[in-house]
């Protein structure tokens, strides 16, 4: 019996770039592979995260650097990235820029993405990347994969063991810092805790102050710190 890739089932993919030329030739290229088929497309956040679910991907290739028509375009691919793993956490989101940036990469690691690859690779390095997320496997550069994990590490901030970092939050602030720490945006976590999105904002960036961070991947960071210390709040 042949169990060649060819005879399963294609892998499904949905492409986001707001560059329709990009967009098109990243689609004739999957296309042309007999084991790959672009279900669906988009050039916005919204239009991708109202098609995604109605498609059900298995791969979704996601452009980092979203148009200036965009709210939050600077990366809001990673943004959509996040809120399509909230609900379809099977989905492999593999992040396509043409910018190689550590930070970029660091929110995509955190939002979940699958693997970050730049628009410069070859297509048959693309299409390989796509079969490897869509078994399960992540796609992440070594050394740029290095270099983040030495950040999630360290360095350690100097603090007493009985002042961690979150001493001086709120119980409210507590929660809210729980919920970045599972990657939940601002809108989820308002709906999460029954509160406004403008009222989670606020304490989002009151809570970002106390704790002395400037990005909510860093606030990230130290709720998985305070998840692992046996003097985090119960």
């Amino acid at each position: 019996m042949d169990h060649s890739p060819l005879t399963a089932a294609p892998v499904r993919v949905f492409v986001l770039d707001d560059h329709e030329v990009v967009r098109r030739g990243v689609r004739d290229l999957l296309e042309a592979e007999p084991d790959i088929v672009v279900v669906a497309e988009a050039g916005t956040a919204r239009e991708a995260l109202a098609r995604v679910p109605a498609v059900r991907p298995q791969v979704a290739v996601l452009d980092v650097r979203l148009g200036e028509g965009e709210e939050g375009g600077d990366r809001q691919g990673i943004e959509v990235c996040r809120e399509l793993r909230a609900r379809m956490p099977e989905l492999a989101c593999l992040m396509l820029t043409s910018f190689d940036d550590d930070e970029a990469l660091f929110d995509a690691i955190i939002a979940g993405a699958a693997g970050y690859v730049l628009k410069q690779i070859k297509g048959a390095e693309l299409v390989t990347a796509v079969r490897t997320v869509a078994t399960g496997q992540s796609l992440l550069d070594p050394r740029a994969t290095s270099r983040v994990m030495a950040r999630l590490r360290g360095p350690q901030p100097v603090e007493r063991p009985e002042q961690p970092e979150w001493a001086g939050l709120s119980p409210r602030e507590l929660q809210i810092l729980e919920l970045i720490g599972d990657g939940l945006t601002n809108r989820q976590i308002a709906e999460r805790l029954f509160l406004a999105e403008k009222t989670v904002k606020n304490r989002v960036s009151s809570l970002l102050a106390k704790l002395g961070v400037g990005r909510r991947v860093q606030a990230a960071v130290v709720a998985e710190r305070m998840r692992k210390s046996p003097s985090a709040p119960v």
